[in-house]
């Protein structure tokens, strides 16, 4: 089965650098702030949002850890070089050993979980600092993958990207002229030495994003998928997922007691007094 990816990039250009403007201005914001890892997503979103704000209004956040690549460092510093942006490195080691020090034996995962909501410390207090809202960098595919850290790299104040398949963001990379040896690497959240998403997740994103435009965009039952050629396997795991990982995509729900509850009837605009 066919299955076409492919986007208008100058017009998806022109929508999210437009989205970047308007959603940080109408706050009386000028400015936005993002972490920079090296990844192209990152990347992306840096180009878009220099070309909504200006360069000087971008600031971009390298914040390593002890483990982190050097490449992923220096893929970051491309970034900033060509867009002429300001920037920070603020290492978050000795933040996030205070913790991970007190269990020598912890896992992988909580580990990273622990350095990508540090990240988030360090982004939100710059974010004061600089005056500006920070700019989310997770794409469509991680967003229903779960393939996040909550209150992590999924806490911003606008994500950009988020309606993009990471096919799409590549496409749009190269159309706003992200370096090449960033388009070119393994995708990796750059957690631990030598981690890359496609290996922990058991899959590919090729794969993945066909597979999830079927069951989200074009409404396909996992039965129709498996009838379009993907191994029952593999679309029980992605199903699975995105079912498991629903609760990150949505605000905490709360229990409806009253007829006026934040956010099932409270949501309006004349609630907020216009």
């Amino acid at each position: 089965m066919n299955i076409d990816l492919s986007i208008n990039t100058d017009l998806v250009r022109h929508i999210l650098t437009r989205f970047i403007r308007s959603e940080i201005t109408r706050t009386g914001i000028t400015r936005a702030v993002l972490g920079l890892s090296g990844g192209i997503d990152s990347a992306l979103v840096a180009y878009l949002s220099v070309e909504a704000l200006g360069a000087e209004n971008v600031l971009a956040v390298r914040m390593p850890y002890k483990t982190s690549s050097q490449n992923s460092l220096d893929d970051a510093g491309r970034v900033i070089d060509d867009l002429k942006m300001p920037s920070l490195t603020i290492p978050i080691s000795e933040m996030a050993d205070g913790l991970i020090s007190r269990e020598p034996d912890m896992s992988n995962m909580r580990k990273g979980n622990i350095m990508a909501r540090c990240r988030m410390i360090v982004l939100y207090d710059q974010s004061e600092a600089f005056k500006g809202l920070v700019v989310g960098t997770g794409n469509k595919t991680e967003i229903l993958l779960g393939y996040s850290t909550l209150f992590g790299d999924s806490a911003h104040a606008i994500n950009p990207i988020g309606d993009l398949y990471k096919a799409q963001i590549r496409q749009l990379s190269r159309a706003v002229g992200v370096p090449a040896p960033i388009l070119d690497k393994a995708p990796s959240a750059d957690l631990w030495s030598g981690q890359t998403d496609e290996a922990e997740l058991g899959f590919t994103y090729e794969e993945a994003d066909k597979l999830l435009f079927l069951l989200v965009d074009q409404r396909y039952s996992p039965e129709e998928c498996v009838e379009a050629g993907f191994a029952e396997s593999f679309v029980q795991t992605v199903a699975r997922r995105i079912r498991r990982n629903h609760f990150k995509r949505v605000m905490p729900p709360v229990a409806k007691i009253t007829g006026r509850s934040v956010g099932y009837d409270f949501l309006y605009f004349r609630d907020w007094g216009t």
